[in-house]
């Protein structure tokens, strides 16, 4: 099992930009599926954008390509997720899930952390 604990959200105007952080313990990172979610209040969780093991491809939602962008940091055991020219639709909780099956179903991951809320205003 992976121990994942999210940082970095906050608060940020439209175009703006934030770099969340995904800290985990309990496994390596770089040798499982990592992903990147989100759930908007109403909403159901939707995949942001997920990295397969190793230095592997990347997958990202439409809603995000070429706007924010996924890395690891195999010394730190840390995944970010950089998010550029934000957009109030952005605004929800995001998560970090590992041990899925590579794809953008939020249903397949088995590890997640807590959360850390990104809120963007127009």
């Amino acid at each position: 099992q992976v121990q994942l604990v999210e940082s970095g959200g906050g608060s940020a105007q439209a175009g703006g930009s934030l770099r969340l952080s995904c800290v985990g313990s309990g496994n390596t990172l770089s040798s499982v599926c990592m992903g990147w979610f989100r759930q908007a209040p109403g909403k159901e969780r939707e995949g942001v954008v997920i990295i397969y093991p190793g230095s592997g491809p990347t997958v990202y939602a439409g809603s995000v390509k070429g706007r924010f962008t996924i890395s690891r940091d195999t010394a730190k055991n840390t995944v970010y997720l950089q998010m550029n020219s934000l957009k109030p639709e952005d605004t929800a909780m995001y998560y970090c899930a590992a041990r899925g099956n590579c794809g953008l179903n939020w249903r397949d991951y088995t590890d997640w952390g807590q959360g850390t809320q990104v809120t963007v205003s127009s």
